[in-house]
């Protein structure tokens, strides 16, 4: 064989490589769900890589920090710069490893972490991880997250090639998967993901007796390993049960996140018999009767705890700050749009038509 015959073998072997690495790249943004309606959950870990400015506080949990605390409302009553990092369902481990990569990006002077998933011990779902991992871009961070987090049948390497994962999408397809290939629409404000209907919190049902109430060793070992990254990083950790009705947290659970707090000298607040003190309505407060709180009930909520992080915990107000105001001021007008929007929704139709949810997260 010539040089030159081995040459163009080689380009040949190369443009094959190369081809089929970007068809199996274009493949996958094509296939993978883009939460953009429906279950929009699945879009809010990839929104925090488009802060252009720092946050004094970061809340890490799932849907009782994400749908209930309004960062917009503590920032406009007291200057509090914040985010939500939230997921659906993030188990504590994901929340960690969120909480990891944040402080590779920021400094924040409190992180919030809301300990209702503390009653998970061992991974749960697949459509639940990839909610909360596929946003997050290739890392250490994320490998981690994804080998803590994945269940028995997922195939790791899936998070890396997409195509491997929902390669059966093709009947699926709409024109909102083209639409959204290479970029996507912001569904939250600062990690806030609104709801503006209203369904009252009726009776609950009674709370399922467990076998066990003891919170598992897992969750225990990513707490202190929460605590110990806080510590290097000079944050204050706080620790809260958010005003969440359901699913039912138990005094047994309460009595053990009390005695680990009072343990390592943090502060917790369960903040479920303040709900009177916050301001809470029940019977208007929340959109799906008491799981989680709507956009009313979100900014009493900001109100309370924008108060309690500048008086107990020296978070600075930033407002004076001209470069951060004029962040927040497009936060804040992007908020009031939405906010604008989802009631002339309500107003037309009697329900959110383009806001759908999940109904558990």
């Amino acid at each position: 064989m010539t040089k030159t015959k081995t040459k163009v073998h080689i380009i040949a072997l190369l443009c094959t490589v190369i081809f089929t690495v970007l068809a199996v790249w274009l493949l996958g943004k094509l296939l993978q769900p883009k939460y953009m309606s429906g279950v929009l959950e699945g879009a809010m870990t990839a929104e925090y890589y488009n802060e252009t400015s720092p946050h004094d506080v970061i809340f890490i949990g799932d849907c009782e920090v994400y749908e209930n605390f309004s960062p917009v409302t503590m920032w406009e009553e007291y200057g509090v710069t914040s985010y939500i990092r939230g997921s659906a369902q993030q188990l504590i481990w994901q929340s960690y490893y969120l909480l990891e990569e944040a402080f590779d990006r920021d400094s924040p002077k409190v992180v919030v972490y809301n300990v209702q998933a503390m009653k998970y011990s061992e991974p749960q779902s697949e459509a639940y991880n990839r909610m909360s991992l596929d946003g997050m871009p290739l890392s250490a961070h994320k490998l981690a997250a994804i080998r803590a987090s994945a269940t028995e049948e997922e195939a790791l390497i899936s998070y890396f090639i997409p195509l491997l994962r929902y390669h059966d999408r093709w009947s699926e397809l709409s024109s909102e998967d083209l639409r959204y290939m290479f970029r996507r629409d912001p569904v939250t404000v600062s990690g806030y993901l609104m709801r503006s209907d209203i369904k009252p919190m009726s009776k609950l049902p009674s709370p399922p007796v467990l076998d066990d109430y003891a919170i598992g060793d897992t969750c225990w070992e990513y707490l202190d390993r929460l605590r110990l990254l806080c510590e290097e990083n000079g944050a204050r950790l706080l620790l809260i049960k958010s005003p969440s009705q359901w699913p039912y947290w138990y005094e047994e659970w309460d009595r053990q996140i009390s005695g680990y707090a009072e343990k390592y000298g943090l502060d917790y607040i369960n903040m479920l018999p303040l709900t009177e003190e916050i301001g809470i309505d029940w019977s208007r407060d929340t959109y799906d009767a008491g799981l989680h709180l709507n956009v009313y009930g979100a900014e009493k909520l900001g109100l309370w705890f924008g108060e309690l992080l500048t008086e107990e915990y020296g978070v600075p107000d930033r407002r004076n700050d001209t470069e951060i105001a004029a962040v927040w001021a497009e936060k804040s007008e992007a908020y009031h749009a939405l906010y604008d929007a989802q009631q002339a929704e309500l107003k037309e139709y009697g329900y959110l038509k383009s806001w759908t949810l999940g109904e558990e997260k």
